[in-house]
């Protein structure tokens, strides 16, 4: 995303991260990848909740997730634990989500070209002369 970042902002677009992880593991995510596009932090899956991607952890099966160093969030009703799906927006300036792509599997991503697709028939929409 970030080799694409000129061609998404030349559409008046803005590219926007939102992650799981604390604001200090976000700013070292964007130091470390010398990003140049917001890395928001979504602490206790607010924003994935709101999204209906976030999706419950079985007890028995968090110590493989800690193995990995994964750290889960802990819901505010016990000790239940979930994770957000892998999710790509592009949202219209009207809040219109014109294309979307969720995915249990965290390696499988939209494609950046996919991406940009969908912001330029949102850009030719918007600059479609008038008749």
């Amino acid at each position: 995303m970030q080799r694409r970042l000129a061609d998404i902002r030349s559409m008046g677009a803005s590219l926007v991260a939102i992650s799981g992880q604390t604001p200090d593991d976000s700013l070292s995510t964007v130091e470390k990848n010398d990003l140049s596009f917001e890395v928001l932090s979504d602490l206790g899956n607010k924003v994935a909740r709101e999204f209906g991607i976030v999706f419950p952890i079985p007890e028995d099966l968090l110590h493989v997730y800690s193995s990995y160093g994964i750290e889960l969030t802990r819901t505010g009703n016990g000790n239940h634990f979930e994770l957000p799906l892998t999710a790509t927006y592009v949202i219209a300036q009207d809040g219109i989500i014109v294309k979307a792509s969720v995915d249990i599997d965290y390696s499988k991503r939209l494609d950046p070209e996919e991406i940009i697709e969908a912001l330029k028939s949102i850009w030719e929409m918007i600059n479609k002369p008038t008749d």
